[in-house]
């Protein structure tokens, strides 16, 4: 009983850490990208495995073309025409 117990505890701490990580990205996009930012460059450095190398590259997020002051989604596109 004490292995389903412990496996049902480590189920609930994974669904709350990923609820946790997907409210994080949907409220706070420029803290999730600096962080993971922050852990990809910890992980390229030379003298790291080449593994956590590929590992730091898969974390690292993705390069934005605008740079805009927000540092957030990308959606900044046109908006829609206003209708009278």
């Amino acid at each position: 009983m004490e292995t389903g117990l412990l496996l049902q505890y480590a189920v609930i701490a994974l669904a709350v850490v990923v609820s946790a990580w997907v409210v994080m990205k949907k409220q706070f996009p420029g803290t999730v990208r600096k962080v993971r930012g922050a852990i990809a460059l910890g992980l390229v450095k030379p003298q790291r495995a080449a593994w956590l190398q590929a590992l730091g590259r898969k974390i690292a997020p993705p390069v934005t073309g605008g740079g805009g002051a927000c540092g957030g989604c990308d959606s900044c596109g046109p908006s829609p025409p206003k209708q009278h």
